[in-house]
């Protein structure tokens, strides 16, 4: 198990020692736990032989680490355990509802015994939360609401918990004997922000005779962490992961891998004008070729270039493959020059131990450094963000000596001082200006007062961008992906207002956010507002995230010259002074 299936264990068996009303100790220590395996740089599966190194990591004391040992020894915590047998697992999923929390629960479960969604929505329904402790009317219409958005978002998952399983499904039949290529495909491959179903194509050898396809499928459900086989059939395996995730696993040969690697891919809408534009040209396109209509002869299957090639078309990335406009462009020739990560000099937003971050400045800057940026900004909180320690102006003038000081000691890369600051619930910022005004970078964001209005929050948003001192907007939407809608307001008034201001809109790359979206990233380029892309890290692990804002500027089809942070260090510090080029 690698360190998020760790930690999600530990979380779960918090949650659900909160449920069954334990010490508050107890629980916390399950918690502070999970958030230091979360946080390690290397994974704790390769520490667990060596207990000493384990107990180093804070947070980790005896008892945890014989919990953990267990999980490895056994694959399973038998408190873990024990709690969902009393609860039953459907009680993990009141507690993926937003508000309501392990402490509700507890109380619903008191009162009626009941530990599913459907029999929380039916006491709600029947007027029977509203009755208990501490509840009321009010709140027993926001759970009913709650549970209409869980319904909504259910059976989706983020990139990353998606390609993560990916990865553990291409070490898996990595070394299988004839197997040459393990490719994930589907929304996943398009870098779509969520995922549905994963897909994934397996070619070689192994898939062409059957009976090695038979052994390969018996070597793909002895996968750890399957739960259920769905379907199994001669070149075609799905099943169920632990978490609820459904896997489709198919079996190709070499010689039509590139047309079901472009079928599979998708989207839907782009592969039906893609095989309307093969009928029109004389030929049909499947998941297995583009061949003849006349004499089924196969003009192309082998890969996805000579399909498209045959089509009189350029390629065409898969993040572009919506059916938005690409096939046209591909056919005049006029497919932008997609940004890629190694066009990014900079990551400009990230947290350090002075506020909620797990490092200090100078280890975020030599990860930073050992990525290859030429500059990076460190942007703590202010101080309206009390639980993650903000500064208020007299932390922050400190933080910028230190931020200098780090500066000329590391060599290498630039450092930028900066600051993630409120914009609170009347527009203004969160710290002075005379204070702002010292900062290299000004990221403006939403932490707050999400319920206001559509006029309000855009009136709140409008002076943030108004004010000479933002340099860009983190988060525009406030977004958190399958848990949080976006606040509402007029994007298209706040963009104009970028462009007359020079203020940046970021792309937010951590994967449950991705904020903006590609829709939105779109319309700011439509309105030549430019953009940031950045990881909003809190740890050094996280810098690698930006490949996920990378994903979504592709599919938006900007360009390095829609992104700020492919400039130079001189001119993206003029940039963030408002004087674009």
């Amino acid at each position: 198990m690698d360190n998020k299936a760790i930690a999600g264990i530990l979380y779960e068996t918090a949650d659900l020692l909160e449920i069954d009303a334990q010490d508050s100790f107890r629980i916390r220590s399950y918690r502070n736990a999970a958030q230091a395996i979360e946080a390690l740089p290397q994974q704790i599966a390769d520490l667990i032989s060596e207990p000493k190194k384990v107990l180093d990591i804070p947070g980790i004391g005896k008892g945890m680490l014989a919990n953990l040992q267990e999980i490895f020894k056994e694959g399973r915590l038998t408190v873990h355990a024990d709690l969902l047998k009393k609860y039953h697992p459907s009680m993990l999923d009141l507690l993926k509802i937003q508000g309501l929390g392990p402490k509700t629960i507890a109380l619903i479960w008191s009162a009626y015994k009941v530990s599913d969604v459907e029999g929380v929505e039916k006491l709600a329904r029947e007027g029977k939360v509203r009755v208990l402790p501490r509840l009321g009317e009010k709140q027993e219409q926001k759970l009913l609401k709650a549970i209409e958005d869980y319904r909504r978002i259910a059976g989706r998952f983020l990139l990353d918990t998606a390609e993560n399983q990916a990865q553990k499904i291409i070490e898996h039949l990595g070394d299988f004997p004839g197997v040459e290529k393990v490719t994930p495909a589907g929304s996943l491959r398009r870098g779509r922000e969520t995922v549905g179903d994963l897909d994934v194509l397996v070619t070689g050898k192994a898939c062409t005779i059957a009976a090695q396809r038979e052994k390969l499928i018996e070597h793909i459900i002895k996968l750890p962490g399957l739960m259920e086989v769905i379907a199994r059939g001669e070149n075609k395996v799905s099943f169920r992961m632990r978490g609820g995730m459904q896997v489709d696993v198919r079996l190709l040969p070499p010689d039509s891998f590139g047309a079901a690697m472009q079928y599979f891919t998708g989207s839907k809408a782009h592969n039906v004008a893609l095989r309307q534009r093969a009928l029109k040209m004389g030929y049909t396109l499947s998941e297995y070729s583009l061949a003849r209509l006349d004499n089924e002869k196969v003009v192309a299957a082998k890969t996805e270039e000579e399909i498209y090639a045959k089509l009189k078309l350029d390629y065409i990335p898969p993040e572009l493959r919506e059916n938005l406009g690409e096939i046209d462009a591909a056919e005049e020739h006029t497919l932008p020059a997609l940004i890629s990560q190694p066009d990014l000099q900079g990551d400009v937003h990230m947290h350090t131990v002075e506020t909620d971050g797990r490092n200090t400045i100078e280890e975020m800057a030599e990860a930073a450094k050992a990525r290859g940026y030429r500059y990076m900004a460190i942007t703590d909180h202010s101080k309206n963000l009390a639980f993650a320690n903000g500064l208020d102006d007299k932390r922050a003038v400190e933080h910028i000596g230190r931020i200098r000081g780090a500066n000329e000691k590391i060599t290498g890369i630039k450092i930028f001082a900066g600051v993630e600051v409120d914009i609170l619930a009347d527009g203004t910022l969160d710290l002075s200006d005379s204070v702002l005004e010292q900062m290299d970078v000004v990221i403006a964001s939403v932490h707050s007062h999400f319920n206001q209005s559509s006029a309000e929050m855009t009136d709140r948003l409008l002076r943030a961008v108004e004010n000479p001192n933002t340099s860009l907007i983190g988060h525009p939407t406030g977004r958190l992906l399958l848990r949080r809608d976006a606040y509402q307001f007029d994007l298209d008034a706040i963009l104009k207002a970028a462009v007359k201001h020079k203020v940046a809109m970021e792309l937010n790359a951590y994967p449950d956010r991705l904020d903006l979206c590609d829709r939105h990233l779109r319309l700011a380029k439509q309105h030549g507002v430019k953009v940031v892309i950045n990881t909003d890290s809190h740890h050094t692990s996280h810098l690698e995230k930006i490949r996920y804002g990378i994903l979504q500027a592709r599919r938006a089809w900007l360009t390095p010259a829609d992104v700020l942070n492919t400039l130079p260090a001189a001119k993206f510090a003029k940039a963030m002074k408002h004087a674009w080029s």
